[in-house]
This record gives C-alpha cells, structure tokens and sequence, in this order.
C-alpha cells in the first residue's frame, strides 16, 4: 500500500508504502524539518516528538528572547545558509544587492496521483498514474517573491523516493541561482560507513569504503560529464550491514555532467546529504517570471543490505528508468569492429568479418571510428559525418544493405558532440567549439567539444545523423565521447550567463538525444564516453545500455561490472569477448573465462572472428547458442551478488526467474592453487521447496540447501587429480556457468 498523508492538526507530512516512511513536518517558523526517514513505521496523527532542540553554546536563534530555536539544531528538508544554520545549504541565491540570504516559508502543498515529467530532463516514470503518487509541497522567499516546489514521489512498491526542485522567480529584480541541489537528508546520527564507485579510464567504479567522520566528504566531477573518476552514485550503510542484511541507503543522481555528492557532520553526529548540480562553475540567472528545474536524486532504503538496494535500484532504472522499443527487448550479440581493425579497413574487410560473425550467429554488426570524412587516425575527420567513399563506395546505405545481405542488422559509431580542428565543420564554424576569447584551446585525443549550449549546433548535428538514419538500414547507434570539458565558455551568452553552460551543454545533449530516439524509435542506442565516463543514469533514459569500460579484460571486468551493479542493472552493461593478449592489460585469460563474464551484460565479440583457430570457434557458436537461450534470465533476471573480486581470488553472482525456477550461477576463480580446500559458494533467491538440476554436476538439490550449505565448486585445485576421481579440471582465471532448472516432477 502506498500513501501520502498530510496531519493538518500537526502539520506532519507522512510518505509511505511497504518498505520505507518518510516524515516531515511544519515547523513554527514555517519552514519544513525533517523527522523520520527509513523503514516503514505505522502512521499516526503526531509525530512532533521526534523535532528535538536544545539550548547549545554559540547558537544563533531566531526568536527574540529565545535562546533555544536554532536552525542549526534542526534537521531541515531544504536548508538556506545563514539564518542560524552554518552548514552548507542546498539553495543559495544571489541578489541584486550582493546578499546570498533567503528564508522559504511553508505556503501549501498539492498531492497528486502518478509523477509529472521533468521538463528537458531525463527521470523516472509511470506507465499508470495508480503506481506512484507525487508530493509537491510549496515555499515562499517573500523579499525575492521567488516560489520553490520541492517534489516527492514515493511509489507503490520498493523502498524509493525521488526528488527534485522547481524554482519559479516571481519577483521583479533578476537572482542569480549559484546553488540548487536537488535532495538534502538530514540523519539524525552518522553511524555509518560511506561507499563511492571510483576509478578512471579502464577501471571504472570501484567500491570504496571509508567510516562516515566528523567533517566533509564527497564525490564530486567537474569534467562536464559524470566521469570515470567518481559516478553520481553513493551508499551510506550501517557498520554491521554487508550484501544480504542491514540498513542501507543509496543515494543517486539521474545526470550526466557536473555533480556533487555530500556528507557532513557536524559536531552533534546529524549527517547532512546534498545530492545535485556541482555548485562550482554553476551560476543560473533568473529573470522575472523566469523558472528552473533540478534534475531528480533517487533516494533508497533497504534494511535487507546491499542486494536489496541494487535490486530496487534494477528494477526502477531498468523499467521506470529506461524507455521505448528495447527497455523490454533482449539485446542482439554483435560483432564489433574496433579492435578488430581499429582504422585499417575497408568495406570488403568488414563484409569478410561480418560474414564470419553471421556463421557463428551473431545478430549485429558494428562498424566503429573511422569510416566518415577524413578519419584515417584520430586527428581529423570529427564533425563531418558524412561516409569516405575511399572506404565505403556506396556510402552507409551500401554497407547497411550489405550487411542485411548477410541476414544480420548493421550498426554505427558516432561521437557526434565533438570536432577536429581538421573537419570541414570546423573551418566552417570555428566558433562552434567551447572555448575562451583569447585563451589557448586544450585538446582531448586531438578534438574539441561542440557547443551544444546553442540550438544552432545541435540542429546542424541532428540534421546530419538524422539523415544517415532515414536513408540507411541502421539498427544500432554507439554513441561516444571521448573527452572531457575545459575552457567552458560560450560565445552565444552573456558573461553573466557564463555560469549556465556547463548546465545548458548537458541540455542541448538530452535535446539531441530526445529528437533522434523520438525519430528513430526501434534504433537501439548505447551511450559511451571512452568506456565508462558516462555511466550515469541521465543515459539510461535515452540509451538502455551503455559500453562499461574500454577494458575488455575478462579479470578486470569482474571487478567493473560488480562495482557497476551495485547501481546498475545487468541490462545496462555492454559486455564482449575481446582477443588475447588482451588490448589494455596484455592478459592471457582462457576463451571461455572471457565469455562467462561478458555473458552477464549485453553479450558481443570485439574481435574478426576469422582470426581464431577452429576450436574457439566452436566455442564462439556454442556461447552464442547459450545467450540467445538464457539472455532474457541474463539480462532480466534478479541479479544476486555472491563473492567479490575485491575480497579474495573468488568471484560469483547469479541470475534468478520471476518464478525462481531457473537460475544462472557465474562462478570465477583469479589464480590456480594447489591443495586447496573444498570450496562451495552459497546462492540466493532460490524457491526453498524447488528441486533444482545442476547444469555441470548433475546433482540435484532443493532450493533451501543450495542457499543455505552452499553449491560444490571443488575442483582438482583441492588435490591431485587422478583417474578415479570426478574432480573438474581447474586452471589460472578459470570459470563456470551452472543453469539451475526445476528438476522434473
């Protein structure tokens, strides 16, 4: 049951369903205190017990002859600085006389069935109003006459809340908006460790883990995309809390530039959370009847550790995240071309691949980088999307058809929000690149990035991507960015308006992205930018699956694709079979190994297919045979992590049906050992009174003993093979995949 219940009597605000209550209340100087948020509690008429104040030393009060009504003693919905508050806030506005001052007072509230759409801006739906209710409490800055809509939307189901802020100027003097974040929790302790999802280029997302202290902490990007260094992604969980028990909550940002995630606490232990638009290099103005939107932080909370949080998140980002023809689609296996070829090929060369891949079964094939304008190297070419008859005679009409021929579908690589200085487009428009009046340009891989704060430059690109899709038989589209942002600065804009376009940029990329998905509805997109720098949910709207990294090594992807899980559903992680010695870390690792990981994303080789020796081709059949059986349960399925690779030389996760009667074990093993000890790995999910058959052992076992002794992986590491044992054979960077099937009868 889900419900939105305001207590007029007692000015409390209370957001519930199974799972989660969130509590708020009037306060008396009529702004909005934060009570209660976590699992579900029982609703009643008062809760005002829980609003707590105490005499403190230092205080700065607001009632005159009161020394007790400090708003730094409060924990508050959306807080200002100053005031009495000293922390940092989640608004802060500039006015024409130089102050940063406001005060928001209570003015209403509106509660609505289903959630409204987030103008310009990717977030999560509703297919039926009847599955969520919305909340949209109003206040009032009475000296500016600016109005700010905070927004809650609660669900039927799972423990979820987003949020964001609207921001209407109804004032007569311009402000300037230089923070507005979009969720403020304030917790009433910081028992908690913090986890962030660093890296960079190649080893994405890595979980960190670090006790919440007294101070300041966050992530952060100001790259102009979320960014391979941190992602809009944080988990605070209790100490005692691990994968499968605890109190949890992951906070995340539905974005993909600029962000910061926050946690301060303050000398009394209350934690205060800011998920949003990085308050650095931001500066929004707002004219008189002018309005700005934040875009959504999703807020979960799970007492049942951190599967069930990612599961939620899964779910929510995979069904009510994702859209249109491919959310519920499995994804075709394709054969990418890169590094395969990477610039040396012609069209004849990519037929000979395709030709190869549709043997073994694949669906899809990718031509990548390099087949437009004057692209022989990453130095020229960007901007100029039109096909190299040198390469391709009959541009990508030809090739398209061609690889139709085949019977498979054709798919493209574009990295449309950049240009070389050696493009036509540039010499056209050289004032089409964000830069600095009379500052040095800075390049990425020899490119600059477009300005796509102006509608002007996302025309001119829509018209020519747009274009190539009506007239080729384009199935797919990757969609990269392989640089980040410096010299932000528009030439379109005023100088005090410089402050936007970071934000306007992010803008004019979802504008893009809109009108070709809208356009082109049954093109499956993938997003990219070198790999993993924007692996953030603002993609996922518009892209249902992103490449996860440019690292295709097998070892290290168990690492990448666990840490990216812990948000992000299997469905969103582009995954492939790569060559050995692998590209980035010159790994050896066994063809099946590579496989067994790559199967758990959205499965593709980044290989010619021709190259391999008889054997491997068997077993590239073989593996496509086995996806397109099981892919929906890969994809789709409720996805359990078991082991970590960043914990021991085992890894392991699973798959589970809605009707827990098929699951798919992943099981890895880094290094070889020798006498070892018997090993077994416990899995979840399971229907206890389901009879399973094992894939690989043949054994079966009920569901309450897989889950509760654990499945047998011993092989012959746990002692010398002979002839009379059954032990599997074992090697370095070895694997598994077990099918559990409902055993007859």
């Amino acid at each position: 049951m889900m419900s939105i219940v305001f207590h007029e009597t007692t000015g409390t605000f209370h957001l519930y369903n199974e799972s989660i209550s969130y509590i708020m209340m009037i306060t008396e100087n009529r702004q909005l205190a934060q009570l209660y948020c976590g699992k579900r509690i029982h609703d009643k008429e008062d809760f005002s017990y829980l609003f707590e104040l105490a005499e403190r030393p230092m205080a700065s009060c607001i009632f005159e002859r009161d020394k007790v009504y400090s708003m730094a003693s409060i924990r508050q919905e959306y807080p200002v600085y100053g005031n009495g508050d000293y922390r940092h806030p989640a608004v802060e506005i500039l006015q024409k006389n130089g102050s940063r001052i406001s005060e928001f007072r209570y003015g209403g509230y509106e509660i609505i069935q289903g959630k409204p759409k987030l103008a310009g801006l990717p977030a999560l739906y509703v297919e039926a109003d009847a599955e969520a209710q919305t909340l949209i409490v109003t206040m009032r800055d009475a000296l500016t006459g600016i109005r700010m809509e905070l927004l809650y939307t609660i669900y039927e189901t799972g423990g979820l809340l987003a949020r964001s802020v609207r921001l209407t100027h109804a004032g007569e003097e311009a402000v300037h908006l230089t923070r507005a974040m979009s969720l403020c929790l304030d917790l009433p302790d910081c028992e908690y460790d913090w986890i962030q999802f660093s890296g960079t280029w190649s080893r994405e997302r890595t979980p960190r883990v670090r006790r919440l202290e007294h101070g300041i902490q966050a992530v952060d990007s100001m790259r102009g995309n979320s960014s391979h260094e941190q992602n809009p992604f944080v988990v605070l969980k209790r100490p005692t809390a691990d994968e499968f028990q605890g109190e949890v909550f992951g906070f995340s940002f539905i974005y993909s530039g600029n962000f910061q995630i926050q946690a301060e606490v303050d000398a009394y232990s209350v934690t205060r959370m800011l998920v949003g638009l990085h308050p650095e290099r931001f500066d929004w103005k707002l004219d008189a009847g002018e309005a700005f939107q934040t875009p959504e932080a999703v807020m979960v909370y799970s007492d049942c550790g951190l599967n069930d949080m990612s599961q939620t998140f899964h779910a929510f980002y995979q069904k009510r995240l994702a859209r249109g023809y491919w959310r519920d689609r499995e994804r075709p296996i394709l054969n990418n071309n890169w590094e395969a070829t990477y610039f040396d090929f012609d069209e004849e060369k990519l037929v000979t691949i395709a030709s190869k891949a549709k043997e073994c079964g694949v669906e899809l094939f990718v031509l990548d980088d390099g087949w437009f304008g004057a692209r022989r190297d990453d130095r020229a070419g960007l901007g100029d999307w039109v096909a190299a008859k040198e390469l391709l005679p009959n541009g990508i009409t030809g090739i398209a058809d061609r690889i139709e021929g085949l019977g498979m579908k054709f798919g493209l690589w574009i990295e449309p929000e950049m240009v070389n200085k050696d493009s036509n487009l540039y010499r056209a428009h050289p004032d089409w690149v964000l830069s600095v009046p009379g500052r040095k340009m800075t390049h990425g891989r020899y490119q600059y990035v477009l300005d796509f704060s102006r509608k002007e430059v996302v025309d001119h690109i829509y018209d020519m991507i747009s274009r190539i899709l009506r007239e080729a038989k384009v199935s797919y589209i990757k969609w990269d960015m392989n640089r980040c942002i410096t010299e932000c600065f528009s030439g379109a804009y005023p100088a005090d308006r410089q402050g936007e376009i970071f934000h306007r940029y992010i803008l004019g990329l979802y504008d893009l992205y809109e009108r070709l998905t809208g356009e082109f509805p049954e093109v499956l997109f993938e997003s990219c930018a070198s790999g993993g720098a924007r692996f953030d949910p603002g993609m996922l709207y518009y892209a249902p699956q992103c490449w996860t990294s440019d690292d295709t090594d097998a070892i290290e992807r168990l690492k990448i694709q666990y840490g990216t899980s812990m948000c992000y559903p299997v469905s969103s992680m582009g995954a492939h079979v790569s060559v050995v010695p692998n590209h980035q870390v010159h790994r050896m690792t066994p063809f099946h190994t590579r496989a067994n990981v790559a199967m758990f994303g959205t499965f593709g080789y980044e290989l010619d297919l021709n190259r391999l020796p008889e054997e491997d081709i068997a077993q590239v059949k073989e593996q496509v045979a086995f996806v397109k059986k099981w892919r929906h349960l890969l994809q789709f399925g409720t996805f359990y992590r078991l082991k970590s690779p960043f914990e021991g030389n085992e890894a392991a996760w699973m798959a589970v049906s809605p009707d827990r009667r098929t699951a798919i074990v992943g099981w890895y093993r880094i290094l070889n050992t020798v006498n070892n000890a018997f090993t077994r790995v416990r899995l979840c999910g399971l229907d206890p009174d389901c009879l399973y058959h094992n894939s690989i052992s043949g054994v079966d076992a009920y569901g309450d003993e897989l889950m509760y002794v654990g499945m047998q992986t011993t092989d012959e590491s746990a002692g010398v093979r002979s002839e009379d044992t059954d032990l599997l054979q074992s090697m370095d960077f070895d694997s598994r995949i077990y099918v559990l099937t409902a055993a007859e009868g």
